[in-house]
């Protein structure tokens, strides 16, 4: 029997491992990307490359506009945070924290797995190395299962009992990079940068950048794309 599993896909190095990881599980992987307001969509067509040459059975980009809110340097075009001790990331929580995302995100995933009939929904939240997001933490993740169980109609008449699978939570950006290479995953493929050239080419300074240079080296293995000097 087909194992379905929605898998949230922005494109970027985390759940493009992600998508890897659940088909090494088995899972036949229905990604779902969104395209929420951010200022540049290189993420969203890297979500599209990854989804297709990695096998995903479906890939719907959705589209929901978190810009109209403000409250995040992502959506609302403020100055994106460079050049911060990358020891000291997760220290507070930056102006890039994007107001509930993970929430929403996982309530849309939610929803298609009910419709799919699908058990599993896989999202790359990691507590590690990251940016301070308060909903990247397990005890956050715990939560929104426990009340996803209670909050579907599949749920209450005993036909789904959803599992958020959540591979990366305990692991270092470089242990992610070693994981996804073991896998075959081309991280030339994939978009990381909060504040990209209009080439679509990495800034090299924003959190994520440094996240991701510092988890490459840290494996001994070099980054595929492209920085400026």
């Amino acid at each position: 029997m087909e194992r379905k599993a929605v898998v949230l896909l922005s494109g970027g190095l985390d759940s493009s491992t992600v998508l890897l990881i659940a088909k090494d599980q088995g899972f036949s992987p229905h990604a779902l990307t969104f395209r929420y307001g951010l200022r540049h969509e290189f993420e969203i067509d890297a979500a599209g490359r990854i989804a297709k040459k990695y096998g995903a059975q479906e890939h719907i980009v959705v589209d929901i506009d978190l810009g109209a809110f403000g409250g995040s340097a992502l959506t609302d075009h403020s100055e994106i945070p460079k050049d911060r001790p990358v020891d000291n990331l997760s220290d507070g929580i930056p102006t890039t924290y994007v107001p509930a995302r993970n929430t929403i995100f996982l309530s849309f995933a939610l929803a298609w797995a009910e419709v799919l009939e699908a058990n599993d929904i896989f999202i790359g939240v990691n507590a590690l190395d990251y940016s301070g997001y308060p909903d990247c933490r397990p005890e956050y993740i715990r939560a929104y299962q426990s009340m996803a169980n209670l909050a579907t109609k599949a749920g209450i008449e005993g036909n789904q009992k959803l599992t958020i699978h959540t591979p990366l939570i305990n692991l270092t950006k470089s242990q992610i990079i070693q994981k996804g290479t073991d896998l075959g995953m081309d991280y030339a493929l994939t978009h990381t940068c909060y504040d990209p050239l209009k080439t679509g080419n990495p800034c090299g300074h924003c959190d994520a950048c440094q996240l991701r240079l510092r988890g490459f080296e840290g494996t001994g293995l070099t980054d595929p794309l492209t920085y400026p000097e």
